[in-house]
Parts: C-alpha cells; structure tokens; sequence
C-alpha cells in the first residue's frame, strides 16, 4: 500500500520518534512493561505504514460487497438499512413474554429474539422431574404448540423476523414456527429468522446438548435441507462464537473455532449429497461484541475474509452469496458486573460500537442489570435506545467500515487472520472440529484462556472498573430487578395436563411412531416433526423418542 521510497522516509522519522520515547521514558515509564490486547495480542506502542507492509488492497480489503468481504457484506451497507435490531427476551410464561415482545416492537425493536428456558433447552416438558425449579428461570417455557401460539399472538409472523436460541431440539422448535405460520395463514416461503441450531459449541462450551455428535449432525442437515425446499429465507443455522467468547476464549479463538465449526456443519451437509451453494446461503453467525473496541472490529473483518476464502477455495462455492459470512452480534454478558451496574449502560456503548463498525447485519444489546437477573423493561429500553442512537445520532452508519486504512485495526485485522489460520490448520490436522472436541482440544484451550484472563483480573493487571479497581459502598435496597414468580411452574404444569386431556391422543401417538420409524432410518425427520406438533405433541414427547433412538451424550471432562 506504500512504496519503498516511503516506508524508508518513515523509518528514518520513525527513529527520530523512537529517540524521544527514549529520552521520555527516563523521567518516568509507561504504566505497564506490555500492553496487549483483551484477547494478549501484544500491541505497539506506535502503528505506522510500516505495519501494512504486505498488504494488497484489491486482495485482501476488495470493497464492500465483494470478494473477500473484509470490509462489508453490502455494498451500501447501513445507508441502505440498519442493522435488524433485536433484543434476546423471554421469561416466565409465553403470555408475559408476548407482552414483552410487543413492548419491544412498539419501542422500534426491528427483529425479535426468543429465549427459552432450560428445560426447553434440552427437551423436556414442564412436568418433567428434571425440569422442577427451572420452569420460566431462563427463558419461556414452551410445551407445545399451544405456547407458541401465545407467545407470537398478534405478532405477524410475515412482517417480524424471529431469532431463537435453540439447539439440540432446534427442529421441534422451528416445526412449532411453522405451525403457529399456517395458523396465522402464512406461508412458509413467506416466513424469515434464525434458529440457533449449533451444536457444537454446546460439547465445547455451554451445555444444552442432548444427543450425541452424530445423530445432532444428522438432525441439523435435515433442516438444512428441508428449509431449502420449503422455507428458503430461513437461516437454518446461527454458527455461535459468542458462547465461546463467554466461556472465556480470546478473539482469535472466538474467529478459529466458530469458523471451524462451520467447516464440520459444510462438510456434513456436503457428505449428505447437499449443494453448498444452495445451503451457503442460509448460513449464519454469532459473534460476540467485547470490551476490547479496536480488537473486536479487527476481529469481525477477518471472520468475513477467512470465512469468504473457506467457501470459495476449499468447498468451491461459486455463488457470491454463499461466500458471505454475515452474522449476528450480542455485546458480552461476561463483561457486565453486579458491582455498580449502572457502568454497564458505558460497557454496551462501547461494545455497540464495535458491532457497527465491524460491519454487524444484527444485533442485541444486553441491560444494565443482566448481571443481577432477568432485565426490567427500564433497562431493557435503555438497552434497546442505545442501539437506536448509535443509528442515529453517532454519524459511524453514514461512512462504510469508517476504520479502514487505521494503521492499528488493519495491523490487529491481519494478526487476527493469521491466528485463526493457525487454529484451523491445528484442527485440520487432528481430524476435524468433531475429534477436536472428543480429544478435549478445543475446551483445554478455552480454559487455559479463562484461567491467564482471571489470574490477570486478580493480580490487577487486567482493571474491572468497580470491581478490582474504583469500589464503592453500594445500597442495594433501592434495586427494582425483575423476579419470576414461583408459581409458574405449576401453572405451565396445569396448562401442560388440560393441553393433554383435550387433544387427539390416538393420532399423537401414531404421530410419535412415524418419527421413531424415520429417526430409525435416513428419512428427514423434519416433515414427521411438524406433522407432530400441528397436533400438539409436546416438545418433551418428541425429543424423548429421539432419546430412545439416539441416545444421550455424556461429557468429555477436561481436567
């Protein structure tokens, strides 16, 4: 990007610079021996041309739109449109989180994210043993269709594009969309969101598994291939680094095993006879916005570049569509603290800010108390507000990728890359993100960076602002957080028992045997799922079948 005669003119001056650093530091040292980044990518004191040497504009920063994406998805991107801005809710009943839901809409949510609870999670029904105590904790319980029915009550399905976390029986939740679509007498080629449906990092790195590796393969590339024919602007997958990032990984880990786990889902769904350049273009990502505000939009541009040449070079995807990574972004729960929370409205500022600049298509803002529990509607509008006045009022949508040429982020950006090359190289040659796992790779080197990341906290090299560093005395009467009832369970309870008693219990069972008989066999589960649930057989009955055929997956522990 500059020529020889310049770079030697910079050096010359660049010594002079270096002379007076070295007089300046004899009256008094820089605060810390070595500055790094959040995620220990040492930086330099000064980022130059000299920084860029190597660099080719046209192959490796292109323009917006085009070939390796480094810069943009969009050609326009948000002089076109925003971002969809969604905020991640649920809670309690499906009622009180339709209420919540149309608060956010009537407040300029643009998108709607749902969060389910745990017993949801992981497939069981309210009035399971195991689902005693977490009923409407974490999210919405959701049962049956029924629930559904009232969580999206006069919420047009046609106009709102819904985002769902949701994994091991992602498919049993998506057939519930599908349903709740027809009722609503919307076709499902007119249908748009995302289910979650990521599987691994739920081995790697949060927990709501169900089945083992295999069979869930098997269950994501039947949606994979079932959304192609019947709901084709459904995103069949969001690809989560942000649980990863939350477990304690640093960015270019984040960008490594993220990417490398698309690889297994392309490979598997390649392996099932499927045509990349169909299903690319349905593929989606999750990312997590961190605090660290030149990292985090350097991250976000190599995620696209790499992911770009992964497509095009090792599955040749010709499509340009398919050759796009365009993600999600959620600012970090890890980083929100319980000790004066208020800093945390500054810490999503921040962080909003990085999602933008890196070039987010989504995203959700978490609240100021998320630290302490489930957010209030105050805090959840502030949350939302400030998305609205980074839109609006900061002036960084009119300039596409307005940090590009900095010195410092194109010096991070290729740092960045060049990391997660090396990651993936790694996992390639231990057989793949599948044995990755099974050989307890990946999770040995997400704790090791939780662990060196904490002992910085504690040693008071990394500053918490109220928390190792700038603590004050705090009166915590004074906290409105939003509490579930405890009632709840046994009201979803009693709803889940007259849902029973009223349905045609004959046609749900042989309902349940036709899915028994296609997870027995290569039939794609996911029309005989959705035949399940427009008779409204429960989530915990589905995937308790599946259990029968499948199995269970046990952990790998880590030590």
């Amino acid at each position: 990007m500059f020529d020889e005669k310049q770079l030697q003119a910079i050096a010359e001056k660049k010594a002079a610079y270096q002379a007076a650093v070295d007089k300046a530091l004899t009256k008094g040292p820089e605060m810390r021996q070595e500055f790094t980044t959040g995620g220990g990518i040492p930086l330099e004191r000064l980022y130059t041309p000299e920084h860029l040497q190597g660099v080719d504009y046209p192959k490796d920063l292109g323009f917006p739109g085009s070939f390796p994406y480094t810069r943009g998805v969009q050609p326009t991107m948000y002089r076109g449109r925003f971002w969809t801005m969604r905020q991640y809710a649920g809670f309690a009943t499906a009622e009180e989180s339709n209420e919540r839901y149309r608060y956010l809409l009537s407040q300029g949510t643009t998108g709607l994210s749902v969060a389910f609870d745990l017993p949801t999670q992981i497939g069981y029904d309210s009035d399971h043993s195991m689902a005693q105590g977490e009923v409407g904790k974490v999210g919405v319980a959701i049962d049956s269709l029924a629930d559904m029915e009232i969580l999206f009550n006069q919420i047009p399905l046609d106009k709102v594009s819904t985002s769902m976390t949701i994994n091991a029986p992602a498919g049993v939740l998506l057939a519930m969309y599908i349903a709740v679509g027809e009722k609503q007498g919307v076709p499902t080629d007119a249908l748009s969101g995302t289910i979650q449906n990521d599987i691994l990092k739920e081995y790697i790195a949060r927990g709501t598994y169900i089945f083992p590796p295999k069979p869930s393969m098997r269950l994501i590339t039947d949606i994979f291939d079932f959304c192609s024919s019947h709901v084709p602007k459904w995103n069949t997958i969001s690809i989560s680094g942000y649980h990863i990032r939350e477990a304690g990984s640093t960015a270019i880990q984040e960008v490594a095993f993220t990417l490398a786990d698309g690889i297994a889902y392309v490979e598997a769904a390649v392996k099932k006879g499927q045509d990349p350049n169909v299903f690319g273009k349905r593929l989606s990502f999750f990312f997590n916005a961190h605090n660290d505000f030149l990292e985090e939009v350097a991250k976000f541009r190599a995620a696209r570049k790499i992911w770009a040449h992964l497509m095009k070079e090792r599955f040749g995807v010709t499509d340009k569509t398919a050759q796009m990574l365009r993600f999600h972004t959620q600012t970090a729960g890890s980083t929100l603290t319980a000790q004066q929370p208020e800093n945390n409205v500054v810490r999503v500022a921040i962080q909003t800010m990085a999602a933008v600049m890196g070039g987010t298509q989504s995203l959700h803002t978490n609240s100021l108390d998320e630290a302490l529990a489930l957010p209030t509607e105050k805090s959840v509008r502030i949350a939302l507000r400030t998305q609205q006045i980074v839109a609006y009022e900061s002036g960084i949508t009119q300039t596409i990728d307005p940090l590009a040429g900095s010195y410092a982020v194109e010096a991070l950006t290729k740092q960045i890359e060049e990391g997660a090359w090396n990651y993936i190289r790694k996992i390639d040659e231990l057989g793949g993100m599948l044995a990755s796992i099974e050989k307890g790779y990946v999770q040995q080197q997400i704790q090791d960076a939780a662990y060196n990341y904490q002992k910085a906290v504690e040693a008071g090299d990394r500053i918490v602002v109220g928390v190792n560093k700038f603590q004050v005395e705090e009166d915590t009467s004074s906290r409105t957080l939003l509490r579930v009832d405890p009632s709840v369970g046994a009201q979803q309870v009693a709803k889940l028992r007259k849902l029973k008693e009223g349905r045609d219990n004959v046609k749900v069972k042989d309902c349940l045997e036709d899915i028994r008989k296609a997870a027995q066999s290569d039939e794609n589960l996911m029309p005989r799922i959705v035949e399940a649930v427009r008779h409204y057989t429960t989530e915990g009955e589905i995937c308790g079948v599946l259990r029968e055929v499948f199995g269970e997956y046990r952990e790998h522990v880590v030590l």
